[in-house]
C-alpha cells in the first residue's frame, strides 16, 4: 500500500508540474475552428441524389468511395434511444461540462495510477474538434501529450461558440461508426435498414458500441451493447443480442434503406454528362418523366414475364422529345429478370440489324440516286468483296423481284438495301452514320456492303436519337438529360437533308407498304401517325424496335446479356409490342400528325408498268418526279457509280510504309458492261473495269467513271496529302 500511495503522490506532482511547465505552451495558437452552419454547408454524401423533372428522386448515385456518408441529420430526427445510447457510452455529464470532463478525466487518470482499465475521458466536444482540426487527428501510435492538451483548449473553444445541441447533432453525423460507414445515417440506414428516427434500444445500443471500437469482432460489440443496455434498465434486450449483430454488421456493404432506384442507369449516364461535377449541387434536376419511368419499366416487366425459355431476359428503352432532345425515359435493364442488371443496355453496343437502313435510304434519296418510287431488284445477289463472296439473304429467305424503294424499306427487304449501299458506298454510308452520333468503330471498307444491313455495332441512345434527327428534318442535337429552361428554341445542326428525311419518315409510316413483310395488322401499327422500323441482328441474338410520332421518339432492343441467340423471337414479337405500349401511352391523351411536307418536295400521281405497284402518289426530291415507272428490260445499260473513294475524301500518306504499297483502289458497281468502264483521274486513263489502281499524288483530284461511249456515269473529287511525287521514288 505505501509503494501504491508513493507512486500515486508522485503521479500527482508530476501531473501539476507538467501543466505548469506546458502552461505557456498551451497558450500558443491554434487553429480556428468553423462555426456549425460551415461545417453543416461544407458537408458532402458519399452519394448524389438524382431527381426528375418535377423533384422526385430516382436515383443516388455513388461519387466518393473513401467512405459512405448519407444525408445530414438533424438533432430532432434522431431517436431518443440513440441519444440516450450515445451519451451514456461516450460522455455522460455532457450537458454539464464545459469541453472537459475533469471527474472523468481524474478518474481516469487514477484508474490509470492503479492499473485498472479505463472507459477514456474524451468528451464528445473533444472527439468532434478532434474531426474538425487535422492537427489533432489521432496518430498510429497515439496522441501525444501536447496534442491532448490543445484538444482539451480546443474543445472549450468549441463549447463556447456552440450550443450543445449543435455539438452533439455535428459529432452524429461526422463520426465513424463501422467500416466505411461515417455518420449516423449511414450507419443507420445500411446496418439496421431504417432511418435513424426509428433505432429502438437495441439498435441505439450496438451503434453506440461501435463508436468506442468501429471494428471490433461481433462478440465484443454485442457486449458491450449489453452492457449499455443493461445500464439503460433493458437488459432483458441482451437476449439473443449476439446473433443479432453478426447479422448487422454482415450487412455493411447492403444499400441504404430507402435508397431511389427508379432510373440508376440514367442517373450514372446523366452524372457524366455533367462536365463540372464538382461545381454541382448535390441535387441534380433532370430531364427525366418518373411516371412515364414507371409506365416503361411496367411494360418490360410485363412483356419479358415468362420468356425466359426463349432466352428473351434483357430490354432497354430511351423515350426522347423531339424537339428538345430531352430523355423523357430511359430504362437500362429488366431489372431483377436480367442477368446482368447493373450493365446499361441503353449504352451497351449491340449490331444495329436493319435499323440503320432508314439512313442509307435517305442518303441515297439526298444523293438523287433513286426516289421512294424507284424500282429495286430483290433478286438472289452475290457481291465480290475483298474477303470473298458476300451472299445476302432476306429474312424469310424469299425474293420479290422487282419493287419500289418504298416498299423495300418499309418492309425491310435486304438485298434491295445491299444494292442501294452499292450506289451509295460503304464509306460514304458510313460517314452519314458518324455524323448522326453513331459510334462506328471502323471505316466503310471493314464492314463492306453488309453494313447495309447493320453489321455495326451501335448503342440504343445514340440509334434513338439518329432516328429523332429523322423526326426533326434531319436536324441532330445531342439528347439532354438536364432541364434548360432558359432556351425554348430548337437549335440542330443539319445532318440529313430536310426532304430527304421527311420522305423516309413517310415511307416508314406506310402501313400498306409495310404489309408485304408484316401483314396490315401488327404491334407496328398505332391509331396516331407513327414511322417505325424494326431490326433484327445476326443470329436472333439483338431485336430492335424504334419509331417516332410528331412529338417523340422511342427506341426499344431486347436481348440477353449473355448474348445467346433468341427463339423464335422477331421484330414484331420481341421489341415492337413494347415500343406500340409505350408510344400508345404517351398519346393516350393527345393524337399525333404528319409533318407537312417542305415545301420544295414535289407530289406527283404515280403508276407502275405492267401494274407491278398500285398507283398512289409520292413525293420526290426537285428534279426526280416521274409519272410511269418502268422496268429496265435485261440488257439495257444501267449507270454505273463510283463507290470507293468517296466523294470528298482525305487521304494522307503513311510514312511507315513503302509507297508502292499505298496505291489506292477505286471501285464502281452498277451498270451492265463493267468490263468497259473507263477510269479517269484529272483526265488521264487509268484503266479499265469494275476496279482500277492509281498511286496517289498530293493536290486536289477529280475522278471519272466513263461508259465504253465515252459517257461520264459518275464523278468524285478528292484530295491527297502529303505523298511524294513519282519524280521523288526515283
Amino acid at each position: 500500500m505505501k509503494r501504491r500511495a508513493v507512486k500515486a503522490t508522485w503521479a500527482i506532482i508530476s501531473m501539476v508540474a507538467l501543466l505548469v511547465v506546458l502552461a505557456p505552451v498551451i497558450q500558443a495558437p491554434v487553429s480556428p475552428l468553423p462555426s456549425f452552419a460551415e461545417v453543416k454547408t461544407a458537408y458532402r454524401p458519399s452519394e448524389r441524389v438524382v431527381k426528375d423533372r418535377h423533384g422526385e428522386a430516382i436515383a443516388a448515385v455513388r461519387i466518393d468511395y473513401t467512405e459512405r456518408r448519407g444525408d445530414w441529420v438533424a438533432l430532432d430526427q434522431v431517436s431518443p434511444a440513440m441519444l440516450d445510447a450515445v451519451q451514456l457510452s461516450e460522455d455522460r455529464r455532457f450537458y454539464e461540462h464545459k469541453g472537459v470532463d475533469w471527474r472523468a478525466f481524474t478518474a481516469a487518470g487514477w484508474n490509470w495510477i492503479w492499473g485498472k482499465n479505463s472507459r477514456g475521458a474524451s468528451t464528445l466536444s473533444m472527439q468532434l474538434v478532434a474531426m474538425l482540426d487535422l492537427n489533432l487527428q489521432r496518430p498510429r501510435g497515439g496522441r501525444s501529450v501536447m496534442q491532448k492538451l490543445q484538444q482539451m483548449r480546443q474543445a472549450h473553444r468549441l463549447e463556447a461558440a456552440w450550443s450543445k445541441a449543435h455539438i452533439f447533432e455535428a459529432y452524429l453525423n461526422l463520426v465513424a461508426f463501422r467500416g466505411e460507414l461515417r455518420g449516423l445515417d449511414a450507419v443507420s440506414r445500411v446496418m439496421f435498414g431504417k432511418h435513424p428516427h426509428g433505432l429502438d434500444l437495441r439498435e441505439a445500443a450496438v451503434a453506440a458500441a461501435l463508436l468506442r471500437g468501429p471494428n471490433a469482432e461481433s462478440e465484443r460489440v454485442a457486449l458491450r451493447a449489453c452492457g449499455l443496455l443493461q445500464e439503460m434498465a433493458s437488459g432483458e434486450f441482451c437476449a439473443g443480442l449476439s446473433e443479432q449483430v453478426g447479422t448487422w454488421l454482415a450487412a455493411t456493404a447492403l444499400p441504404a434503406a430507402d435508397t431511389p432506384a427508379l432510373a440508376p442507369h440514367f442517373a450514372r449516364w446523366a452524372l457524366a454528362q455533367s462536365a463540372q461535377q464538382s461545381q454541382q449541387p448535390n441535387h441534380f434536376i433532370t430531364t427525366l418523366h418518373a411516371d412515364l419511368q414507371r409506365i416503361v419499366r411496367a411494360s418490360i416487366q410485363r412483356h419479358l414475364a415468362g420468356m425466359g425459355e426463349a432466352h428473351l431476359t434483357d430490354a432497354a428503352v430511351v423515350v426522347l422529345h423531339n424537339r428538345s432532345g430531352e430523355v423523357l425515359a430511359y430504362v437500362g435493364s429488366s431489372g431483377g429478370m436480367s442477368q446482368a442488371e447493373e450493365v446499361d443496355h441503353a449504352r451497351a453496343r449491340r449490331q444495329a440489324g436493319s435499323t440503320l437502313k432508314p439512313f442509307l435510304y435517305a442518303q441515297a434519296l439526298q444523293l438523287r440516286y433513286l426516289t421512294a418510287a424507284s424500282l429495286l431488284d430483290d433478286s438472289p445477289l452475290n457481291v465480290s468483296t475483298v474477303g470473298g463472296l458476300y451472299i445476302p439473304q432476306n429474312y424469310d429467305r424469299h425474293h420479290v423481284g422487282l419493287v419500289s424503294a418504298r416498299i423495300a424499306l418499309a418492309s425491310s427487304l435486304n438485298i434491295p438495301a445491299v444494292r442501294v449501299l452499292m450506289l451509295v458506298g460503304p464509306e460514304r454510308f458510313a460517314q452519314q452514320l458518324r455524323d448522326l452520333g453513331l459510334p462506328l468503330r471502323h471505316d466503310g471498307d471493314h464492314y463492306g456492303y453488309s453494313l447495309s444491313l447493320g453489321s455495326a455495332d451501335v448503342d440504343l441512345l445514340s440509334l434513338t436519337n439518329a432516328y429523332r434527327t429523322l423526326a426533326n428534318g434531319g436536324r441532330w442535337s445531342e439528347p439532354k438529360a438536364f432541364l434548360d429552361r432558359s432556351s425554348a428554341e430548337y437549335s440542330g445542326k443539319q445532318r440529313v437533308d430536310e426532304m430527304a428525311a421527311w420522305v423516309v419518315g413517310d415511307m416508314l409510316s406506310d402501313r400498306r407498304a409495310r404489309a408485304r413483310s408484316f401483314g396490315l395488322e401488327n404491334a407496328l401499327t398505332t391509331r396516331f401517325w407513327s414511322a417505325v422500323k424494326t431490326g433484327t441482328s445476326k443470329d436472333m441474338r439483338d431485336n430492335w424496335t424504334l419509331g417516332w410520332s410528331d412529338t417523340y421518339t422511342v427506341g426499344v432492343w431486347v436481348g440477353n446479356s449473355q448474348g445467346l441467340s433468341m427463339r423464335e423471337v422477331s421484330g414484331i414479337t420481341g421489341a415492337a409490342p413494347i415500343w406500340h405500349e409505350v408510344m400508345s401511352y404517351l398519346h393516350k391523351h393527345q393524337g399525333s400528325r404528319q409533318p407537312p411536307p417542305p415545301d420544295l418536295l414535289e407530289r406527283q400521281r404515280v403508276s407502275f408498268q405492267n401494274q407491278l405497284e398500285a398507283p398512289r402518289i409520292e413525293y420526290f426530291l426537285p428534279g426526280t418526279a416521274i409519272r410511269q415507272v418502268e422496268a429496265i428490260s435485261p440488257g439495257s445499260v444501267q449507270r454505273a457509280r463510283i463507290v470507293s473513294p468517296a466523294a470528298g475524301t482525305i487521304i494522307a500518306f503513311d510514312p511507315d510504309m513503302p509507297i508502292e504499297n499505298q496505291r489506292l483502289v477505286l471501285r464502281a458497281a452498277g451498270g451492265v458492261q463493267t468490263h468497259a468502264l473507263e477510269w479517269q483521274v484529272d483526265g488521264v486513263g487509268l484503266g479499265r473495269g469494275q476496279k482500277a489502281l492509281w498511286l496517289p499524288q498530293p493536290g486536289r483530284h477529280r475522278i471519272l467513271l466513263l461508259d465504253s461511249a465515252g459517257q461520264v456515269q459518275d464523278e468524285i473529287d478528292i484530295q491527297v496529302r502529303g505523298l511524294p511525287s513519282i519524280s521523288q521514288l526515283n
